[in-house]
């Protein structure tokens, strides 16, 4: 029984990779580009693209998929999989879908798209639903190396991130396991921490002060501008400042789902400190 991984090059697909190959598991990969991916000995990995038809070798034989949404192809993902015998699929889709209008979020209306064909077809799937992640911090990387301060419109804003390994951990009993199997949960971290908190905890991890400077969200919009499109900044601003008076509650966790403990930001930010410092 197969089990087809999409989104390999990523810390969370990855991570789903290894452990399901530890374990002895037949595993595919797919990418774009498959040359590109470094991977255990003996795991397949076959070209996946825009294109349709380079679904049913990606499908073939596979029972499991643990999917990254692609609302470009989800109905003829969907087909596909019914045809090649599919009988489950992890999606990781995003909080984004638990708002009141996930079709006027940007984000939220791609991830939906695939929820829904997913919804109409036979196909058993779980739904992860996970909110802001840990590693987001990582766009702070260039400031900090710089010893600049980091710009921001609401540092009080306050979201119970999560670490990506937990969205992994998660994704590996789904597959591995039946309690999971057909529910839709909102993955969150152990308890909300805002951004001059996350930022005073990687001052702990690297040995030193990082200062914080607020700037209006016009300011910061145009700052987001440089490395995505509007659409993702201007939903980031929203959530922010609507977190900023009213700091995000915790949903489940790899505690109540896994009965292990939640990672926290801490945890992340010791483990990545090295790429903070880097030259």
């Amino acid at each position: 029984m197969t089990i087809l991984v999409t989104g390999a090059r990523g810390q969370i697909g990855r991570a789903v990779l290894d452990a399901l190959h530890a374990r002895g598991l037949p595993v595919r990969v797919t990418s774009k580009d498959p040359s590109a991916l470094d991977l255990p000995a003996g795991v397949e990995a076959v070209a996946l693209g825009d294109d349709p038809e380079t679904l049913s070798a990606a499908l073939q034989d596979v029972r499991q998929v643990f999917l990254y949404a692609n609302p470009t192809l989800a109905d003829a993902f969907t087909v596909a999989a019914e045809k090649a015998g599919v009988e489950h699929v992890v999606l990781l889709s995003s909080a984004a879908v638990d708002g009141p209008n996930p079709d006027g979020n940007p984000i939220g209306a791609m991830h939906v798209a695939v929820e829904r064909s997913l919804a109409a077809s036979t196909l058993a799937t779980t739904t992860l639903r996970p909110g802001g992640f840990d590693s987001n911090a990582l766009g702070w990387i260039e400031a900090i190396a710089a010893g600049q301060p980091i710009e921001l419109p609401f540092p009080q804003a306050a979201l119970a991130m999560i670490h990506p390994l937990d969205i992994a951990d998660i994704a590996i009993a789904a597959l591995t396991g039946d309690e999971l199997r057909g529910r839709t949960v909102s993955l969150t971290g152990p308890e909300p921490i805002s951004f001059r908190a996350q930022i005073a905890e990687l001052s702990a991890a690297i040995g030193r002060e990082i200062p914080v400077v607020t700037v209006t969200p016009e300011a910061a919009r145009e700052q987001m501008l440089h490395t995505m499109p509007p659409f993702i900044a201007d939903a980031l601003l929203s959530t922010w400042a609507e977190v900023a008076d009213h700091p995000q509650a915790p949903a489940d966790t790899t505690e109540t789902l896994l009965g292990v403990p939640a990672r926290t930001f801490g945890q992340w930010a010791r483990e990545n400190a090295a790429a903070f410092t880097a030259a």
